[in-house]
């Protein structure tokens, strides 16, 4: 018997990546696992291996249950229509992990004084709008069941401020991530619901590592910033969403726990 055996979880952002590693987590777990994202086939973009064709194809090879939906979480009515088909096949929604979004994008500056307004509005939409719509679209299935669980997903980078201005976009969408928690968690506590989110640090992500983050350079640059002397694997975050999503945490909501080895520390 697995700990989330019966239950159904949307995992966003989840063709590849940390995403991935989330949906396969939990169907581990026993869950079956929704798959979203806007390219289903999104792991050939980093050449990240998968074990079956699809990632909807690896949770079935755990015996569970598995759909794809490839949607445009920034978009509400389709977010709506996603979850209300998920529930009219599933039977029911227990878990979202909002992981959809990423510091995307090349603007002309980053800076918090002069950042573009197109640019502002792209990243305020795939951070922190598209996990609005999708906690919007499961919280009356949620309450109406009397349970769920929900988390977000905020990033280091909306905990501190890197001392120089740059990122803005992405550091105030990941900040108002962890806001929207605390305050989801305060309106769906009575009816069952635990919101909590997650702020990763440096993880080996396989966009991560297209980008560089494991060359000795990096690697020689932050390291020594790290307490735990390592880099995350996508398994670390993992692991504590299975924290969140199951009963371990039964009395943990409006929270955010950083998962950065120790680089953000408080």
């Amino acid at each position: 018997m697995g700990k989330l055996d019966g239950q159904v979880a949307l995992v966003t952002g989840a063709a590849r990546g940390l995403g991935r590693a989330y949906a396969l987590h939990l169907a581990q777990l026993g869950a079956d696992v929704v798959i979203n994202d806007i390219d289903l086939d999104a792991a050939q973009e980093y050449d990240e291996a998968l074990t079956a064709e699809t990632v909807m194809a690896e949770v079935e090879n755990f015996g569970r249950r598995s759909l794809g939906f490839e949607v445009d979480v920034t978009q509400r009515d389709a977010v709506f229509a996603m979850v209300g088909e998920v529930v009219d096949k599933l039977g029911r929604i227990d878990i979202l992990v909002n992981n959809t979004g990423g510091a995307l994008g090349r603007p002309k500056s980053s800076m918090a004084s002069d950042t573009e307004e197109e640019y502002y509005n792209y990243i305020m939409e795939i951070n922190l709008t598209s996990a609005i719509f999708c906690c919007q679209a499961v919280s009356t299935p949620m309450k109406e069941a009397g349970y769920g669980r929900i988390v977000n997903v905020s990033s280091q980078a909306g905990l501190w401020s890197r001392w120089s201005g740059a990122g803005m976009a992405y550091s105030v969408s990941k900040a108002g991530v962890v806001q929207y928690t605390r305050l989801l968690a305060a309106e769906l506590g009575p009816h069952g619901i635990n919101v909590n989110c997650i702020a990763p640090g440096y993880i080996l992500s396989s966009r991560g590592i297209a980008g560089g983050r494991n060359s000795p350079e990096t690697r020689e640059r932050l390291l020594p910033q790290i307490p735990l002397r390592r880099l995350g694997v996508p398994e670390d975050c993992a692991k504590v969403v299975e924290f969140l999503v199951t009963d371990l945490s039964d009395y943990v909501t409006g929270q955010c726990i950083p998962v950065c080895g120790g680089y953000v520390s408080f």
